[in-house]
């Protein structure tokens, strides 16, 4: 079938693709934001007249760690949303098959019994240092299931918790606690600084997915998944930050002092998520262990100039191994010859 992929050359959108060609889709269509702006409505009528798909699997969003979403609320807010809603109206316009859409689980209530069950969604408001993010993602289950009730329109909703692995954000001023910690130890290392600085007190608790498994999910999920109710994607099991801090410095390294800075927030207290319902709708279930994800993440990092964009994809048609150039209207698609 014909599967667009927003968001399909990001950390992971580049492993949703490969996982598609893997699995034998061989039209995949690869969104980028240079060539298509989804938060405008000309440019995602534009990407749909192109494409064409029967599927769409929505990954493109406007996301970053704790310190990006208490600078930029509003903004993450407002182009989550419209990039989403604009994408699905337009793609029930045209009669597309099936729309997966990627939520987070940001979108749980900040105090939400552990593990996370889908069941629990509503049960109150998400921590406010990621709820407008949170809140954002979570319209597009409000608007798939609203679509499936009036039109019979086929929208999926899946919940991942925290992803992490090679290819991920690095940047100090957006990236997720992973990345960020992965880059502290290594350049302190390096640079033989006797300490790193970690926000909060360490005491909150994560659960982390593996970008590989969470590819995996979504692929299973949009192959043999057609219910309304919303599906977690996770691996399972929870760590502390500082536990996770441990973790990191004695893979890279690193044996100087962690000071922990309390004026900054710790983040949503607990996220572990309930698995079950993804194992039993369409048999997902994790498989990298912490220990080897955080190892292979932490040699991309200290492998990554050599590594850049080695595995980048280009936007526009992916057909196996090779690129299948676009006929006619091709404006926005850069040439991939």
């Amino acid at each position: 079938m014909k599967v667009l992929v927003t968001g399909g050359a990001g950390f992971l959108g580049r492993r949703v693709v490969q996982r598609l060609l893997a699995s034998g889709h061989r039209r995949v269509f690869v969104a980028r934001s240079r060539d298509f702006d989804l938060r405008r409505q000309p440019d995602v009528r534009r990407l749909l007249d192109i494409s064409r798909p029967r599927t769409i699997i929505h990954l493109a969003a406007v996301v970053g760690g704790i310190g990006a979403n208490r600078a930029h609320p509003g903004q993450f807010f407002f182009e989550n949303l419209i990039m989403g809603t604009t994408l699905m109206e337009e793609a029930r316009l045209r009669a597309v098959k099936k729309f997966v859409a990627i939520g987070t689980v940001c979108a749980y209530p900040k105090h939400t019994a552990v593990p996370f069950r889908e069941d629990s969604l509503w049960d109150g408001y998400p921590e406010e240092t990621n709820a407008a993010y949170g809140l954002a993602k979570k319209m597009l289950l409000v608007q798939g299931q609203a679509y499936r009730s009036e039109y019979g329109f086929n929208s999926i909703f899946l919940l991942p918790t925290n992803l992490y692995g090679p290819g991920d954000n690095v940047d100090p001023t957006s990236s997720h606690v992973i990345p960020a910690l992965i880059r502290k130890c290594v350049e302190a290392v390096e640079t033989g600084a006797p300490f790193i600085e970690v926000w909060g007190d360490g005491s909150a608790s994560r659960e982390f997915l593996y970008v590989d498994d969470a590819a995996e999910a979504i692929v299973l999920a949009t192959e043999r998944f057609d219910g309304p109710e919303p599906v977690n994607l996770g691996a399972g099991d929870e760590v502390t930050i500082k536990a996770l801090v441990t973790l990191i410095a004695r893979q890279c390294g690193f044996k100087g002092e962690v000071r922990w800075d309390t004026s900054k927030p710790n983040g949503q207290p607990r996220r572990c998520l309930d698995t079950s319902r993804a194992e039993e709708l369409f048999g997902f279930r994790a498989h990298t262990s912490f220990d080897e994800g955080l190892r292979k993440t932490i040699d991309w990092y200290r492998a990554r100039t050599l590594a850049r964009h080695r595995d980048d994809i280009p936007g526009g048609w992916v057909a196996g191994e090779t690129i299948t150039l676009l006929r006619g209207d091709v404006r926005g698609v850069k040439s991939l010859a």
